[in-house]
């Protein structure tokens, strides 16, 4: 049974000296009168192999704690999150992460659901106050991961760091065994009724980087923008980035903060997109009563929404074209690349261009396939191309190869044989884009996804249990009123 430790000290741990103690008392009463943390009511499992989870959450970014704090409010407490991450560093925000701020709306509440004293806005005016509250245009991206790390403290979430997930294998009696490794060596596997993979962006798929990069480049000459880039070895330098979405405007705009002396972004269409599908569907109710709609109009609306892109935010590009070494090239797509000498030239329609280093920026590709922790289910994991024969004019082999998902983000399955291999296996990630909109892919999705994927995992628990629980329900039978009257006859 993985333990949660003792809470390390981190560099990061500053913003515990600051005025928050007046909102973590207001959490703790808060959260007491939502009679927060009550018996868990799941029939414990045993098991000669070990300690069996109900639940084990893989991921301990900001969808993976929200799911947990989902889960306890659920009154589910077997349950423990794990992430291949130091504490402090998960997700994104520290890692590959490189806007100034974050894109969603300041005033768009998420993994708090629905608790105000748990909210951003809540914590910034712990310390700053209403006014600097009204001051925040963005979130900057620091505090973001600042709050996630002060949400993960005052709720006491059970998660256990730099921990791996290599495999996930069905095994009998409804339980799958968990492969893992910590500190690159394996450990015994963890038992677990139920697995959600809170795995983010990534987590459906893979990053995508062109084979004509990849099969002709050596990987010190490029990096994808997911990739942990040495940014201080690229002082003085001249680099290309290929996209013209909002990471590579992010992109380009760290490099030259740090020191390169030109940023080139290369960009296949004529002109940049526009137009953030996102911020209508934040007011529409779009993210919240995606899931009901039939399936084609849900293929109609992500096909658009693939079409449009998500443009650089207006900060990010005029912040971008204002740096001297910017540079930006429309209808430009990649036609070849070719190691020359220490650096690469890259031919476009406009002629060829020499650069030290190149930064990818053509986002990911979502197909069950790609995730090694599910190969040995994969093949049974059903694609929306496998359930939905899109019009011509629609179809997108990228879209197809998303997973079919259950109205609760579990796996579904191609064949009978499948369906007890993937029963209990549930994802949170980009991979649920097509079956339930943006509500595990971005923030402003996911007050309305989280407590969806939580009540889904309790009711398959209380489900699969409910012969025992029914036998127990019709057998009980505690006298609660215990009050006597007289009997028949008497005064």
């Amino acid at each position: 049974m993985l333990r949660v430790g003792d809470k390390a000290d981190h560099p990061w741990k500053g913003w515990i000296d600051m005025s928050l103690e007046a909102l973590n008392a207001r959490v703790k009463t808060d959260l007491s009168y939502l009679a927060y943390g009550g018996p868990n009511w799941v029939r414990p499992r045993s098991h000669a192999d070990g300690h069996v989870y109900d639940v084990v959450i893989v991921g301990g970014g900001q969808s993976g704690l929200s799911i947990a704090f989902a889960l306890l409010r659920e009154r589910i407490a077997n349950i423990v999150v794990i992430d291949e991450n130091p504490e402090g560093y998960e997700g994104p925000w520290e890692t590959y992460a490189r806007m100034m701020t974050l894109r969603t709306p300041k005033h768009l509440t998420s993994v708090d659901l629905g608790i105000p004293s748990l909210t951003f806005r809540s914590w910034w005016e712990a310390q700053h106050g209403a006014e600097g509250w009204e001051a925040v245009d963005k979130i900057p991206r620091g505090d973001w991961m600042n709050y996630l790390r002060w949400y993960r403290s005052i709720l006491d979430l059970p998660v256990v760091n730099e921990v791996k997930l290599n495999l996930i294998e069905p095994g009998e009696e409804g339980l799958h065994r968990l492969h893992i490794e910590r500190a690159g060596a394996r450990e015994e596997p963890l038992l677990a009724r139920k697995v959600v993979l809170a795995t983010g962006i990534q987590g459906g798929g893979e990053w995508h980087v062109p084979p004509m990069i990849s099969a002709k480049l050596s990987p010190h000459l490029y990096a994808h923008t997911a990739d942990r880039i040495d940014f201080g070895s690229l002082k003085g330098k001249r680099i290309a980035v290929l996209g013209g979405g909002a990471s590579a405007f992010d992109n380009a705009n760290f490099a030259l903060a740090e020191g390169v002396s030109e940023a080139h972004v290369f960009v296949r269409r004529k002109e940049l997109p526009r137009i953030n599908p996102i911020r209508q569907m934040e007011v529409s109710g779009m993210i919240e009563r995606y899931p009901s709609l039939a399936d084609e109009e849900k293929y109609a609306v992500m096909a658009h929404f693939f079409k449009n892109n998500q443009p650089p935010t207006n900060d990010t590009f005029e912040r971008a074209v204002s740096r001297p070494g910017f540079r930006l090239h429309l209808g430009a797509p990649w036609l070849d690349v070719e190691a020359d000498g220490e650096g690469v030239t890259v031919t476009t329609p406009q002629g060829k261009h020499a650069f030290d280093f190149l930064i990818i920026s053509t986002g990911l590709l979502t197909d069950p396939s790609f995730r090694p922790e599910l190969r040995l289910v994969e093949r049974h994991i059903a694609r929306w191309g496998d359930r939905f024969a899109a019009p011509q004019e629609l179809a997108n082999p990228a879209l197809d190869a998303h997973p079919y998902l259950s109205p609760g983000f579990a796996f579904t399955s191609r064949d009978e044989e499948g369906e007890k291999r993937l029963h209990g296996l549930f994802t949170f990630s980009y991979s649920a884009l097509i079956s339930f909109g943006v509500s595990a892919s971005a923030l402003s999705g996911m007050r309305c996804g989280v407590p969806k994927i939580a009540s889904a995992v309790a009711e398959q628990l209380f489900l699969d249990d409910q012969d025992t629980i029914l036998s127990r329900y019709f057998a009980y039978d505690d006298k609660e009123f215990v009050g006597e009257w007289p009997k028949a006859g008497e005064a």
